[in-house]
């Protein structure tokens, strides 16, 4: 049961970063394969990081291709619908595009920092708070760092409200509640304080400190 549970949440995910890669890849007006390559990076990047901190040789996304299977068709499809309703990335609808983009950034960031936690217990660093936490936060927010670099934009986690500190509070309490409650609970409850700090965070246009050019 618990296996399966952990594999809906990663299919989840994966949807959800591959869209938003996907998204970011037409914003940029690449060709259907460089929005498919975005969509690739977005879902599975951050769990290569973390498999290759773990020393899990060869990734994950290579043992298990069925991860990006799921992000090329999800990819195509955005691609298409996008393509075939173009009115969708522009004018009024604008706000709609930005907001379903912030939505499947939100599921991705908190399913992936939640597995990322559960991967690095199952291979025997539950008492490694740091690490997990580490794990957690890069499998969350890795691979929208790649799709922005790749994309060649500022990335999302240094310049949108509060994106990798939700990975890391969550990551922090997935530790902390797996020890209490066990997995599935952990995963659960996890996921949804990250949801619930981004959503405040968007809500109220939260934002750490920066520094401001003087004109």
């Amino acid at each position: 049961m618990q296996e399966i549970i952990t594999f809906i949440m990663e299919i989840i995910g994966t949807i959800a970063f591959a869209a938003s890669g996907a998204m970011v890849g037409v914003g940029r007006r690449m060709d259907i394969f460089g929005v498919c390559v975005l969509g690739v990076v977005t879902s599975v990047g951050g769990g290569m990081i973390r498999d290759i901190v773990l020393g899990i040789i060869p990734p994950g996304m290579f043992q298990k291709p069925v991860y990006t299977i799921v992000a090329t068709a999800t990819s195509c499809v955005v691609f298409w619908v996008l393509y075939l309703k173009k009115e969708l990335v522009e004018g009024h609808f604008r706000e709609i595009y930005d907001r379903f983009m912030l939505i499947m950034d939100t599921i991705g960031l908190g399913i992936f920092t939640v597995v990322g936690v559960n991967t690095g217990i199952r291979h025997g660093y539950m008492d490694n708070t740091f690490l997990l936490v580490f794990v957690g936060t890069i499998t969350g927010v890795g691979g929208g760092l790649l799709r922005d670099m790749m994309a060649g934009v500022p990335p999302y986690i240094f310049v949108k409200h509060i994106y990798a500190c939700a990975s890391i509070v969550g990551a922090v309490v997935c530790v902390y509640m797996y020890r209490s409650f066990g997995t599935v609970a952990a995963m659960v409850g996890a996921s949804a304080v990250v949801f619930l700090i981004r959503y405040l965070a968007a809500h109220y246009r939260w934002n750490l400190p920066r520094l401001k050019r003087e004109d």
